[in-house]
């Protein structure tokens, strides 16, 4: 399975939008992405969407992945985690991610 990535600007916030799986072959991948976005955001003084609703998976490598775009966004970044299918909720909230991100229901919350 890919994993492919959009990026739009929102007005005022960036959406990065995932789709796929993030397993032990796209986590790389969606780390790039990720680590992009939050520099985009950072240049354009916006907070961070990402998008979950298209994401049907991620394993301990993709939130490994979370965890350095969080490092990288640091205080310049509000990262907000967006719409998570229930599977992935459950991920989050068992890792504790629940606690490092918001978590909103849909990306327009």
């Amino acid at each position: 399975m890919s994993l492919s990535w959009q990026l739009r600007n929102a007005g005022d916030r960036l959406v990065g939008a995932p789709e796929g799986r993030v397993d032990e072959t796209t986590w790389e991948a969606f780390s790039g992405h990720l680590i992009a976005a939050v520099r985009d955001a950072a240049q354009a003084g916006l907070p961070l969407i990402v998008d979950l609703s298209r994401l049907e998976y991620m394993s301990s490598r993709g939130l490994r992945a979370l965890t350095i775009g969080r490092r990288e966004a640091g205080e310049a970044v509000k990262i907000t985690l967006a719409a998570p299918n229930a599977r992935m909720r459950e991920i989050l909230a068992i890792s504790r991610y629940d606690k490092l991100f918001t978590i909103a229901d849909s990306v327009g919350s």
